[in-house]
């Protein structure tokens, strides 16, 4: 069974940055799509990005330009660039496993704990 580990959360000024960080352990992911979610207060939770195993990628219209997803698949790891952050990236972010990047928006095979991001204004 996946264990998926976020970090690199925090609190940052509009127009910051930050990196997240998914770890995976209990099983190799090299094969699988990898995702992030984010869940705002009173919001229900909503894609961001995945990655296929294959390094294809997808992104919400409203992080385009603004985020990029990558993985280290040696590492086991995925990471989100965030860029030019506002206000309304404000939420908890999860990481997710999936079949491939249409099954992981509707049935994720496994999820993080989540790290929150805060951008002020």
């Amino acid at each position: 069974q996946v264990q998926l580990v976020e970090s690199g959360g925090g609190l940052v000024q509009t127009g910051g940055s930050l990196r997240l960080s998914c770890a995976a352990s209990g099983r190799t992911l090299s094969a699988y799509a990898m995702g992030w979610f984010r869940q705002a207060p009173g919001k229900e939770r909503a894609f961001v990005a995945a990655i296929s195993w294959r390094g294809n990628t997808d992104y919400v219209d409203s992080v385009k330009g603004r985020f990029t997803i990558s993985r280290n698949s040696a590492k086991n790891t995925m990471y989100l660039q965030m860029n030019n952050l506002k206000p309304e990236d404000t939420a908890v972010y999860y990481c997710a496993v999936g079949n491939d990047i249409a099954n992981i928006k509707v049935q994720a095979r496994a999820w993080g704990q989540g790290t929150q991001v805060t951008v002020s204004s």
